[in-house]
C-alpha cells in the first residue's frame, strides 16, 4: 500500500488514467498528469475524494477486464472513452483531483504564462468582462425565503 491507501494496481491504473486525461505535450513543453512529481501530488491530495476515486478505479478495472495500466495504448483510449461516457460523481471527483494537482505544478503554470505562486497576497489581474450579462440575475426576484426574527 502507498501513502494514499491505494493498492499497487489501483495506483498504476490511476497513473495511467491521469496520463490519458492530460498527456504530456512536447509542443508546449509540459509534462502529463502521470509525471512523477504531479502524480505524487495526486496521491497525496486524494483526501476526502479517496472513496470516490476508488469507486471510479473499480469501474475502470471492470471496463478494462484487467489492469488498465497493462492495456495497449489503443485499448486504454477505448476504455477511457467508455468511462467518460458513463461519467458520474466518482469519475468527476477523480478528474477534479487530477486537474487541481496538474495546474498547481510550477512547470505547467509557467507554460501558461503565469507566475508559479499563490494568488494572494499579490493577486492576479483579471480582465474586465461584460457586467451587463448579470442584469437578468439582478432583475429577478430573490430566490430565498426571508426569516423574520421573533
Amino acid at each position: 500500500m502507498t501513502d494514499s491507501d491505494l493498492s499497487a494496481v489501483e495506483s498504476g491504473d490511476l497513473r495511467a488514467l491521469a496520463g490519458a486525461i492530460i498527456p504530456a505535450s512536447a509542443q508546449y513543453a509540459v509534462p502529463g498528469a502521470d509525471d512523477d512529481i504531479i502524480f505524487a501530488d495526486i496521491l497525496a491530495s486524494l483526501g476526502r475524494d479517496r472513496d470516490d476515486v476508488r469507486t471510479a478505479l473499480g469501474r475502470l478495472a471492470a471496463l478494462s477486464g484487467s489492469s488498465f495500466a497493462d492495456l495497449t495504448a489503443a485499448r486504454r483510449a477505448e476504455v477511457a472513452a467508455a468511462l467518460r461516457t458513463e461519467g458520474g460523481s466518482a469519475l468527476a471527483a477523480l478528474v477534479r483531483v487530477v486537474l487541481l494537482c496538474y495546474y498547481r505544478d510550477d512547470r505547467v503554470m509557467r507554460s501558461l504564462g503565469q507566475e508559479p505562486r499563490p494568488p494572494f497576497p499579490k493577486g492576479h489581474v483579471v480582465e474586465q468582462g461584460d457586467w451587463s450579462l448579470l442584469d437578468p440575475v439582478r432583475a429577478r426576484e430573490p430566490i430565498w425565503r426571508r426569516v423574520d426574527r421573533v
